[in-house]
């Protein structure tokens, strides 16, 4: 949960949180409210300056750091984490767009000015206007409320003539300072009022570019609004589980733990979309703009709702000012509203989704050049053969067909099994083999049920079942289904009542499962089964490998709300499933199912079925929807940021397997997340039609009434919140 992933940027995070528990405990910050409201530098500014943070970021060659957003990022969270008070955040931006003009004259002066430690703001809200005069300006007007203005010691400014942007340093005694009540009492605000003001030559700045100023503004606000979002977690967390009522730990009231898991959900959203935008720093200017309205809409005001949870789940204790967390709600609120509106961050990502969409690859596209021809060979081939699979209507995969069995050969299929069945892939590898299909036009091959069976068996399953099933299911001759839900036992899996009695040979099934997709397709099933009932229901539990034409066996198609007949239960009648059908041993069922469902909540957590971006850029294109063209881009925008944040919350899990650490809590927030988009998304999608939604030509509301498939499978969000609960957060049952 920390914006940080490599070890330089981690070893930089725990540096800063340090230098801020020495320097800038809450205690001193509070005795300062009305020397830091008025624009004072607190004590840990000077340490700031000691330790180079101010200028971090700044040319190496004017006295600054020369690192860049990433390291602005890293430090923005950790220094917003400990509510850290004074102009850091105003400095370093107003440095950090200095940055990106030409270093010559005025702004050069600004950059060794800020390395050598003053303290800055940039004024770029509307307000000011500017008027030619001669060959300077005079600019007269009001701005709307700055961070930092009160008391910076250099102030750059944008003003704007006849709508174009008049970019100057402020001259001493050019204008007035209005100190203004800041919600936020640990950083001056206040208003730029000129009158007249002449800005000569030597003050004028080249035109910064406005998409500069969004990506700088918003990813250090983003990053800020991170940090401000762990402590809130963390606080409410310990409280919980630390405060008693009703003779139980608060934190084991099933209400207070969701309340809890929505927030660690918000928390890594937040720092998703922030450590995005500062990545994009080093992409295009597509790139960039995608990112940077991203974050405003996701990360700058995610601190605002979980600081606000902080407090209901303190309780009364929040609510005072003795507290610290209204003072990390009240910092949330104001840097949120410094960053604008959410509604205007949703249009703005809806309108530029049009055309553009986020790069999220994480290889370059000479990277591994051995691999690439190997795989670009083998694909080639494969183009050039017949597609003579037989396709199936619904979600099963393509059966045989020749060039299936040429990608299974040469471990194509699922790149990341060990030899000799896939290539042993890393994320690095499986990130070029996808790039090569990409370019080919070719799609990868899935085996579906089979992404989350093969595993268990590779891991869990002997060497004979690998062999008898592994292979002949990538070359798509096997496929499964998955036999766990039961009319009883939905989520709980641990209470299902399916029997296996031992018989000569082997087992005797019986029982019944439900909503089991594709089984009326399936070859084969994984099934869980309870072999000894006298146990704790864990442990009683075994996993077998069931033929789905087995005598005994009845499958009965289920008709959805949707009308369509996806799922099935089947029914166990005298089923007999012989021994060398018995995945590893007796009574291990629950821990092969662990590996399953595992997989299953990944592969779930990566995409979106429902209520997909593009769906919505298609309705907005074609113009059949009875809102205003705002509302769809705005629809358009909240959709394409919730996909950016998981695309965002995938990398980042690739790339910390990458530097050698474990999965975070990425893999349970990405299946609550996915969920609750296609959720949000398709409602938000089908909101816009209007009265052509009544005969859904286009099927959106087909896509909305399909959702419980996603909402229930792999867990519930309410099942997959305790999850989180109990075992991300720890609170006690």
């Amino acid at each position: 949960m920390a914006i940080a992933l490599d070890a330089d940027h981690r070893d930089l995070a725990d540096s800063v949180a340090g230098l801020a528990r020495r320097h800038a405990p809450i205690e001193r910050t509070r005795a300062a409210f009305a020397d830091l409201a008025a624009g004072k530098r607190p004590e840990i500014w000077d340490a700031c300056i000691a330790q180079g943070l101010h200028a971090l970021h700044l040319p190496e060659e004017h006295g600054g750091g020369g690192a860049g957003l990433p390291e602005l990022a890293v430090v923005a969270e950790q220094l917003g984490r400990a509510l850290v008070p004074g102009p850091w955040v105003p400095t370093v931006v107003a440095g950090a767009l200095t940055a990106t003009l030409p270093a010559e004259g005025t702004a050069a002066e600004l950059l060794r000015r800020f390395a050598d430690g003053a303290t800055g703001a940039a004024v770029t809200t509307p307000g000011l206007v500017a008027i030619t005069s001669g060959r300077g300006w005079t600019v007269t007007g009001v701005s709307e409320p700055v961070l930092g203005l009160p008391g910076a010691d250099e102030v750059i400014v944008r003003a704007t003539a006849d709508g174009a942007p008049v970019w100057f340093r402020l001259p001493p005694a050019a204008g007035e300072v209005e100190l203004a009540d800041g919600v936020d009492p640990t950083r001056s605000v206040g208003r730029l009022r000129l009158s007249g003001a002449a800005i000569t030559p030597e003050h004028l700045l080249p035109a910064i570019d406005d998409d500069d100023v969004q990506l700088i503004v918003n990813t250090v606000l983003g990053a800020e609004a991170a940090g401000l979002a762990a402590w809130a977690l963390d606080t409410a967390v310990d409280h919980v589980r630390n405060r008693h009522q009703f003779g139980r730990p608060v934190g084991s009231f099933q209400a207070v733990q969701h309340k809890a898991a929505m927030m660690l959900v918000r928390s890594e959203i937040a720092c998703a979309a922030a450590w995005d935008a500062a990545r994009s720093v080093q992409q295009g200017r597509e790139q960039q703009r995608l990112a940077a309205a991203q974050a405003g809409l996701t990360a700058v005001p995610a601190a605002v709702d979980v600081a606000l949870e902080c407090v209901t789940l303190l309780g009364g204790l929040g609510f005072t000012w003795e507290h610290d967390a209204h003072l990390y709600w009240r910092r949330a609120l104001s840097i949120a509203s410094v960053a604008g509106p959410e509604d205007v961050w949703a249009r703005r990502l809806g309108e530029l989704a049009l055309s553009d969409e986020r790069d999220f690859s994480f290889v370059e596209a000479d990277a591994l050049p051995e691999l690439r021809a190997q795989v670009g060979a083998v694909l080639d081939e494969v183009r050039a053969l017949p597609d003579d699979a037989v396709h199936s209507d619904g979600w099963a995969p393509a059966r045989g067909g020749a060039r299936r069995a040429r990608l299974a050969e040469a471990g194509l299929v699922a790149p990341h099994y060990p030899r000799p069945y896939g290539l042993a892939a890393g994320p690095q590898e499986q990130a070029v083999i996808a790039d090569e299909f990409a370019r080919r036009g070719l799609e990868q091959p899935t085996t579906v049920i089979g992404e989350w069976a093969l595993p268990t068996l590779l891991l869990h399953g002997s060497e004979d079942q690998q062999r008898r099933f592994v292979a002949p299911t990538l070359r798509g001759e096997i496929v499964w289904c998955q036999l766990f839900s039961e009319p009883g036992a939905g989520s709980d899996l641990a209470g299902l009542s399916t029997r296996a009695r031992k018989v000569d040979g082997g087992w005797i099934l019986t029982g019944q499962k439900v909503w089991n997709s594709m089984a009326h397709e399936a070859d084969w099933g994984i099934c869980l089964a309870r072999t000894d009932p006298d146990v704790p229901r864990h442990e009683g539990i075994s996993y077998f490998l069931v033929d789905m034409r087995s005598d005994g066996l009845d499958v009965r198609p289920l008709r959805q709300a949707t009308g369509r007949a996806e799922f099935n239960e089947v029914f166990f009648d005298d089923v007999f499933v012989p021994d060398d059908c018995l995945v590893s041993e007796r009574g291990q069922g629950w821990r092969l199912a662990v590996t399953t469902l595992a997989n299953e909540r990944l592969s779930m957590g990566a995409q979106l079925a429902h209520g997909a971006a593009a769906r919505v850029r298609d309705l907005v294109e074609s113009g059949r929807y009875a809102a205003g063209r705002d509302d769809a881009l705005r629809v358009l925008g909240r959709n394409t940021g919730r996909e950016m944040a998981l695309s965002a919350m995938n990398l980042r899990s690739v790339l910390r397997r990458l530097s050698g650490l474990d999965a975070g809590a990425e893999i349970s927030v990405q299946k609550v997340f996915s969920a609750l988009a296609q959720r949000d998304g398709s409602r938000g999608l089908v909101s816009l039609l209007g009265p052509v939604g009544a005969v859904d030509d286009d099927g959106h509301m087909l896509d909305h009434i399909g959702l419980p498939a996603v909402l229930f499978g792999g867990g519930t969000i309410e099942i997959q919140l305790n999850v989180i609960a109990r075992r991300v957060l720890g609170l006690p049952r």
